[in-house]
């Protein structure tokens, strides 16, 4: 039986604690000087025009563009993100939301004002502009102009560069349309009489109460199907704009656009789902287990996420002090720079408010400090989404140490490969911890966190990635994409990975794809939660037999940042993704995980 509590508000923005709130003053001490950069910003965007027609006549002059090229890309990326950032801890605060837009404006505007350069560096004759590159004063900007020159099959006439350019800003309009909607417009009724937020539905879809749960779960997909047909034009729009710009760069379809320009091959891809569908049987073996453990006649969806054990409590000083522990294998120096931004750096928004928006991310704050911002729900859970962003953190602290701005920030498929490294090394150790103590409550707590996000990464982006690659694939064939096909596909590839384990309502669960926003609407992302997973687990085992050598490695690979590619960088580190083996690798510790809590299942019956 539900107990109904009493509906509690949410705190404001301005009444949390400011210990809880990200130093976002360190990038702009107040919106007024925010403002004044957003009125200078336009002439010193304009100004680079002067520059057109100019690259080709001498290394020096190259080099006046990019040296001021890259100062201003500085600038616009912190002024960038403190408007997006300053709108996530609060949807409802409309001051917000316009800086974002006007900022996502000027951003377009800087795009299409410096159009010009790609197509005039590769007018130039190669051999001309690799020799340029060989001079010492171009070593900083050598990688970016090596990558220019990679893009020379793609690249098309300045006027044709402006035009693309220009469109950036109209064509980012569907990816503000979902976050205004979901995060400002759509409510979701409550559970137990709690409110559903974007902020707390993790936590109460994970309720011991059942029908707490399915509360929860049913309101936001609920909420959610209200407004599908919206949502999927919104997608579609996307999908299609994505199509048309692979087009008018010849690329032959919009994944290859997309993978080609960081060297993934669309292999990679495919090779991860066709693995993926190939082990889906471990998954059915976990809904089993789960069923059983939960004392369940079926287990629904509302279930995948309910604690096996009673929640083990965690404050976020508690969490600091298990990172601390777990990742003491990459030294003091890692350990310190990563404690202290997470305390006194005020790294770290974690503040529960009216109108914070949905998930968790980590950004690089324009180099001023990394930050991250998530929700604290004083769960496992939450140790583990900090654990996860502090590992991008570290990325861009290190990487951003090592290299001058002018050298590519890291991918998105670097990025996944920290966070999950991360997560896996402090859980291998609080796992040790637990089972040296016989504390079996908490082993199993640990390895239900492992299980979470698993379920997440390995379970949820691959189905993702497999509806995003059919989208396209269907777009590209002149089809359409309307909600009720998009909510049947989702349907579909659930069902492959739930098998008879889980007893599916096919309308609510088909309408996952539109509880995504970062993931679906920025194009071919999600399938780097898989990968990133896989080359983490792999990394994580070299340190069974060489700790030194693994940990230089790692932090080798940390260091490179962007000035290597992926593929290139985790095969410097030991780790093959053109290879299937990462992935068989990582479901083989997934099945591990399922043994010992059948395992244990089997010690409780007993």
């Amino acid at each position: 039986m539900t107990t109904i509590q009493p509906v509690v508000s949410l705190p404001k923005r301005h009444e949390v604690p400011r210990e809880q709130t990200w130093d976002i003053e360190a990038m702009y001490a107040t919106p007024q000087l925010w403002e004044a950069d957003a009125e200078a910003l336009p002439a010193d965007i304009d100004a680079m025009e002067a520059y057109a027609g100019t690259l080709g006549q001498s290394s020096a002059a190259l080099l006046a563009y990019l040296t001021a090229e890259s100062e201003l890309e500085l600038r616009l990326t912190r002024f960038f993100s403190y408007a997006s950032m300053n709108a996530s801890v609060d949807g409802r605060d409309a001051e917000a939301a316009a800086r974002r837009d006007r900022a996502s404006g000027i951003a377009a505007r800087y795009g299409s004002v410096t159009a010009f350069a790609r197509p005039e560096l590769l007018a130039l004759e190669e051999f001309t502009l690799t020799t340029w590159m060989t001079q010492p004063e171009l070593e900083p900007f050598r990688i970016r102009l090596q990558r220019i020159l990679r893009q020379k099959p793609h690249v098309r006439s300045a006027e044709v560069e402006e035009l693309l350019g220009a469109v950036q800003a109209p064509f980012s309009s569907e990816r503000g349309i979902h976050p205004a909607l979901v995060n400002m417009d759509l409510r979701f009724g409550t559970a137990g009489g709690t409110p559903v937020t974007q902020g707390n539905v993790d936590r109460l879809t994970t309720d011991p109460d059942r029908e707490i749960r399915r509360q929860a779960w049913e309101g936001y997909a609920d909420a959610h199907l209200a407004v599908q047909h919206a949502q999927a034009a919104a997608y579609s729009t996307n999908v299609r704009q994505n199509v048309f710009l692979a087009r008018a760069r010849h690329y032959p379809d919009a994944i290859t656009a997309t993978l080609a320009p960081d060297q993934i091959p669309t292999a990679v891809v495919t090779t991860l789902l066709d693995t993926y569908r190939a082990h889906t049987p471990t998954w059915h073996r976990y809904w089993k287990v789960r069923r059983e453990w939960l004392n369940l006649p079926e287990l629904r969806e509302y279930d995948v996420k309910a604690s096996l054990v009673p929640p083990v409590p965690v404050d976020y000083a508690q969490a600091v002090e298990w990172l601390a522990e777990g990742m003491a294998p990459l030294g003091p120096d890692y350990v310190t720079d990563m404690r202290v931004g997470l305390t006194t750096e005020r790294w770290v928004d974690y503040a529960e408010n009216d109108g914070k928006r949905q998930g968790a991310y980590s950004s690089g704050g324009g180099r001023v400090k990394p930050y991250i911002f998530m929700t604290w729900n004083g769960t496992l859970a939450s140790y583990s989404t900090l654990a996860h962003e502090i590992g991008h953190s570290m990325h861009s602290l290190l990487s951003a140490r090592e290299h001058p701005f002018s050298v590519p920030r890291y991918t998105l498929f670097h990025a996944e490969v920290a966070s999950n490294f991360n997560q896996a090394m402090v859980r291998q150790h609080l796992l040790k911890q637990a089972r040296a103590a016989g504390d079996t409550h908490m082993e199993v707590a640990l390895i239900e966190e492992a299980l979470g996000n698993f379920h997440r990464y390995f379970f949820i982006m691959p189905t993702l990635a497999a509806f995003e690659l059919e989208a396209y694939r269907r777009v590209e064939a002149g089809g359409s994409l309307s909600a009720p096909d998009l909510n049947t596909l989702t349907a579909d590839l659930l069902a492959e990975g739930y098998g008879d384990g889980v007893s599916m309502n096919r309308d609510r669960s088909g309408i996952l794809w539109a509880q995504f926003s970062t993931h679906l609407y920025a194009n071919f992302y999600a399938y780097q939660y898989a990968t990133g997973i896989s080359a983490a687990h792999q990394l994580l085992s070299q340190f069974d037999a060489d700790p030194d050598a693994a940990r230089e490695r790692y932090l080798t690979f940390l260091k490179s940042g962007g000035s290597l590619d992926p593929i290139d960088a985790l095969k410097a580190a030991g780790v093959d993704m053109l290879s299937p083996e990462p992935v068989q690798a990582t479901f083989r510790t997934l099945a591990g995980y399922v043994d010992r809590l059948e395992e244990l299942l089997s010690e409780r019956k007993n």
